[in-house]
């Protein structure tokens, strides 16, 4: 395994060279850790892997494990657990390595087989959405994380959040899928609701209707979080029952 030449840092690996990796791979390089490769097979992620990390070169997912003190698994979710078993299979994982993966339903149970060869486990999600170029750069800094990793080893995964420039939030590992729902209503229910609101605007015939809406979707979106702080939230305004009379996003 690589070590990094500097105390602290460690050398980093990135699998998966779509909108995320490339991102938190290069704000990883910002705080100072050593890229060892990164796996891109289409032409597209080969495009936006040079874009980001011009430097960095493209390797086999096996070389990249091999190199690397921690390897980010920036795979879409489905892909995950067959991925860290497979190279389980293979005897690739190495004892000790840091093993970290983005998908927000998933704790660090899915990387059991890592574990099992002595790989240290986390969970690391930012909750943002990407577009896979250096603008994402500076929105980490806006952005929280979800870890989730053994106690011990929790202050890693804080640690390496700080360093990528956002915020840390512990989420237990049973509290996963809800923190996915959670987050995919979010992102599901903006976004159609956006390109709803589009569309009548453009079929008024109203030019950059994306233009016309921003102002009130970043001040409705703003006022609403505001309103979703705990010490915001007036008991007497909840239904009797709870939140089960609340409507359903349709």
């Amino acid at each position: 395994m690589v070590r990094a030449a500097r105390s602290g840092r460690l050398g980093v690996g990135v699998i998966g060279a779509g909108r995320v990796g490339p991102v938190l791979g290069a704000a990883l390089a910002g705080a100072g850790h050593a890229l060892t490769g990164i796996s891109a097979i289409s032409e597209r992620s080969r495009e936006r892997a040079a874009a980001l990390l011009p430097a960095v070169p493209v390797l086999t997912v096996p070389q990249i494990v091999e190199r690397s003190e921690l390897v980010l698994l920036a795979v879409p979710p489905d892909q995950l657990p067959g991925l860290v078993e497979g190279l389980a299979t293979t005897g690739d994982w190495q004892a000790g390595q840091l093993v970290v993966h983005t998908a927000p339903g998933y704790g660090t149970a899915v990387l059991a087989p890592a574990t099992a060869a002595g790989a240290i486990p986390l969970a690391i999600h930012p909750a943002m959405s990407f577009t896979g170029t250096s603008l994402d750069l500076a929105r980490l800094a806006e952005a929280w994380f979800a870890v989730t990793a053994p106690t011990p080893v929790q202050p890693i995964g804080q640690a390496l959040v700080v360093e990528m420039g956002g915020e840390p939030v512990l989420i237990a590992e049973a509290d996963r899928p809800a923190y996915a729902e959670a987050i995919t209503t979010v992102s599901t229910f903006s976004t159609s609701i956006i390109e709803q609101a589009t569309r009548i605007l453009a079929g008024l015939g109203v030019e950059s209707p994306g233009s016309v809406l921003g102002a009130l979707a970043r001040t409705t979106v703003e006022d609403a979080l505001s309103r979703a702080q705990p010490d915001s939230i007036d008991p007497a305004d909840l239904p009797a029952d709870g939140f089960d009379e609340l409507p359903e996003d349709e």
